[in-house]
């Protein structure tokens, strides 16, 4: 009966959407791009017609993919070194960490921190604890002190499960902070020696223990409820954690299944980590919503990247643009050529390698993405045109949510329009901030934000395309061409993605401006010639030239994880402020590190220290010849 609804109502509205193009298809763009766009409405209403029967049963992401194992319980579901784990092995663990956590009196709304290495269990963990409606809290694993202490006290969690590999980080922030009441889970490899922290629990010997049988909640779980929180940066302050409930893991999942065209055969490679959302949830949710063989490994290894697809016979794999360029940069092999990969999806392959990347690993389409963990916009490039990161589509703009508006150049505050007071849409070839207005309760156009409502705030816009309406602010700025295909530019505000991660600068700047004795100290991104995202740099203010920058190097190394610390540092006699005392930083970034145009000293961070950026070192890092 539902399907059958369902069905006549899809139908109807594809008439309308018809309808539309017709209207709309006399101009030459519209006929240009009424393929691409008939391709995506058409796996967009696929989408629409699983989500809808989610949401009108109510799933939750553990009834999803108990589902799964019903249709697949003998498939394999991961790949993960020598292992083979069925789905009907993995929903036996997933049960006995939910009744585990149970019994030990865990109820819906808890939360627990999870600071894990890939593999396996981790996804079990979580999957588990969600059956309960306990809330993991998804955590870097190379965090370290001030910024694993934040990540924990933002999520509140009440307790922590780690890794063996990193229960010296744990040690370590228990001593610094104020967290001698979380409950400790270690879990442990049979590999690994065993040298449990102090009132550690066992938690691999103690699941063994635990039944199989289907867990029991406190409460009932619904597909509105928070399934776990991952840690982004947004544009602004410290990493906050951002809300991902079931409902929006269950349309990522579906969504990413049909716009990649995924089959049932499909096998998926994935190198990247487990606590961010590409792996976690766009990666991860094809096995738990569509029942899809993963392969992985623990962290990414370029020479073993092909050598892996061979071996687990991978039909499709996951990238970001660090992954691209370190694969091209090694020597040349036959498994480069022998592997099975029909398709690679991920986000940051730049234009530059794109065609290069292409063909010579032979690989027939590349599906780059946009999005982010908390937004509601998303962007998918479903055609191979290169360099796009996805489209709007020229037919069916009334209908689209989505909109690249103008802002301050310096502020990045919108530009409004002088009578009405709305935001003022870009037009083509003009850069701007992607937004994506806001509808609530519907799991592609709402936004959930963090746990904190003041940070949600920070990302919304009103008055947009009406008084009154309100949109979730990207913080990224893109420009769209005439036929609707879009292009990332850059990020604003007071992020910057370096090594596939996001670097918050109020995050860095409070650590710079502590171990320096509080001086005044900006951080921000910059740009090097053949690498992916910007590489941190710090402007420190050093009027009595007191800056000790071993000590600083020694403090970086201590307190941020590798991708966060500063490669260059400016030591400069004033900052410039805003109207609102506020830092400027454009004019820092965009000059750089090129000792050629600035007089200022500008230090390198190479090998454990920060040494003076002289010509033939300048020179080295501008043709790639020294590593960054």
């Amino acid at each position: 009966m539902f399907l059958t609804i369902a069905l006549l109502t899809v139908l109807g509205f594809f008439l309308i959407v018809l309808g539309i193009c017709c209207w709309r298809a006399a101009s030459p763009v519209s006929i240009r791009t009424i393929k691409r766009d008939g391709k995506g409405l058409y796996r967009f209403i696929l989408t629409n017609i699983r989500l809808w029967h989610a949401k009108f049963y109510n799933f939750n992401v553990g009834k999803i993919f108990d589902n799964t194992v019903k249709k697949h319980p003998n498939k394999v579901c991961f790949y993960f070194e020598d292992q083979e784990w069925t789905f009907r092995q993995v929903q036996d663990y997933v049960n006995q960490i939910g009744n585990y956590f149970s019994h030990q009196g865990y109820k819906k709304g808890d939360t627990i921190g999870l600071f894990m290495e890939n593999r396996p269990e981790y996804i079990c963990i979580w999957l588990g604890l969600s059956k309960i409606g306990v809330i993991p809290a998804l955590i870097n694993y190379n965090l370290r002190l001030n910024a694993l202490e934040h990540s924990f006290n933002a999520a509140k969690i009440q307790g922590i499960i780690y890794g063996s590999v990193v229960s010296k980080a744990v040690t370590e922030v228990l001593n610094y902070g104020q967290l001698s009441h979380l409950k400790l889970y270690e879990f442990t490899n049979n590999s690994e020696k065993i040298d449990f922290i102090p009132n550690s629990i066992d938690l691999k010997t103690e699941i063994s223990n635990s039944s199989t049988a289907q867990p029991v909640p406190s409460e009932k779980i619904d597909f509105y409820d928070n399934l776990f929180y991952i840690f982004t940066s947004g544009t602004t302050g410290f990493p906050k954690a951002a809300v991902i409930k079931h409902g929006r893991y269950i349309m990522a999942g579906i969504g990413s299944h049909y716009m990649q065209s995924f089959k049932d055969n499909d096998i998926l490679y994935t190198a990247l980590p487990f606590y961010h959302s590409a792996a976690g949830i766009i990666g991860i949710g094809h096995a738990i919503v569509s029942g899809t063989s993963i392969a992985f490994r623990k962290k990414f290894s370029a020479s073993n990247f092909w050598k892996d697809c061979i071996k687990f016979k991978a039909t499709k794999a996951q990238y970001i643009g660090e992954i691209c360029r370190y694969l091209l940069t090694q020597p040349i092999s036959p498994e480069e050529k022998l592997h099975k990969v029909e398709l690679m999806y991920g986000n940051g392959l730049r234009r530059e390698i794109w065609t290069e990347f292409t063909t010579r690993f032979n690989i027939a389409q590349i599906c780059e993405i946009y999005g982010s963990t908390e937004g509601n916009c998303y962007l998918v490039n479903i055609d191979n045109t290169v360099g796009a990161v996805g489209f709007l589509p020229r037919l069916l703009k009334p209908l689209v949510s989505m909109r690249i508006i103008k802002v301050d150049k310096e502020t990045g505050e919108p530009l409004r329009n002088s009578k009405t007071g709305l935001t003022i849409e870009c037009e083509p070839n003009e850069a701007g901030e992607l937004i994506g207005i806001i509808k609530e309760g519907d799991p592609i156009k709402d936004f959930q934000g963090y746990t904190d409502k003041e940070s949600r705030n920070k990302k919304l816009v009103r008055d947009v395309a009406k008084k009154g309406d309100a949109a979730f602010r990207s913080g990224d700025i893109l420009v769209m061409d005439e036929y609707g295909y879009i292009y990332f530019k850059d990020r604003q505000g007071d992020t910057f993605r370096w090594k596939g991660e996001n670097v918050s600068t109020a995050e860095v700047e409070s650590v710079v401006s502590k171990v320096s004795n509080l001086k005044d100290a900006v951080v921000y991104g910059v740009q090097i010639p053949g690498t992916e995202g910007r590489a941190g740099m710090t402007a420190i203010v050093d009027e009595d030239n007191s800056l000790d920058l071993n000590i600083l190097a020694f403090e970086m190394e201590k307190h941020l994880p590798s991708y966060a610390r500063p490669l260059f540092v400016r030591v400069i006699n004033q900052i410039d402020m805003t109207g609102t005392y506020k830092m400027k930083k454009l004019a820092l970034q965009e000059e750089g590190f090129d000792i050629t145009k600035i007089s200022d000293r500008i230090y390198f961070y190479l090998n454990g220290k920060y040494v003076s950026l002289g010509q033939e070192l300048y020179t080295s890092i501008i043709s790639g010849k020294q590593k960054v």
